[in-house]
């Protein structure tokens, strides 16, 4: 059997979009790694829905918050990287870009003029969709080492997380 062109062309890209968002996840872990203040700053500096995100910066739960901002960057980015558990781990990514496009927000703009309603994180949200529904872990990825493992193919209720 042979793979077209088109078709070995696009595992190729979904491979590269879903190495280069996990990127920016991993990236991000890395960058603000161990620092509370900047998910504080960040919160409080909302402005459309301030009255949900500013009482975060300033409550107790600041450190756990960060905590899991932290490590959620770090788990997706893996995910994304490796290609093991896309299905599981994009969720989490789509819903933390929505959050963050809410967070940029102030409405009609998100973080600037040039950005009216849409920005970049609905554009990698989108993306993130494209990846779960098209099983871009099997490209380039372990959710096809995965998906072939017995324990795997023996248990339906695993299905889902390399399907």
């Amino acid at each position: 059997m042979t793979i077209d062109r088109s078709t070995q062309a696009e595992r190729i890209l979904l491979a590269l979009i879903r190495i280069s968002i996990g990127w920016v996840f991993l990236w991000a872990s890395i960058h603000h790694f161990g620092n509370n203040a900047y998910v504080g700053n960040f919160l409080s500096g909302t402005k459309t829905f301030h009255f949900l995100y500013g009482p975060l910066a300033q409550s107790s739960f600041l450190p756990v918050v960060a905590f899991l901002v932290e490590y959620g960057h770090m788990l997706i980015g893996l995910s994304l990287i490796s290609g093991l558990f896309v299905r599981a781990s994009a969720p989490f990514a789509i819903l933390i870009m929505v959050t963050y496009w809410t967070a940029h927000m102030d409405f009609p703009y998100i973080d600037n003029v040039n950005d009216f309603m849409i920005d970049y994180h609905l554009i990698y949200a989108l993306a993130l969709g494209v990846l779960i529904l098209r099983r871009a872990g099997h490209y380039y990825g372990l959710d096809g080492l995965v998906a072939r493992l017995p324990v795997y193919e023996q248990n339906k209720a695993l299905h889902w997380l390399a399907a």
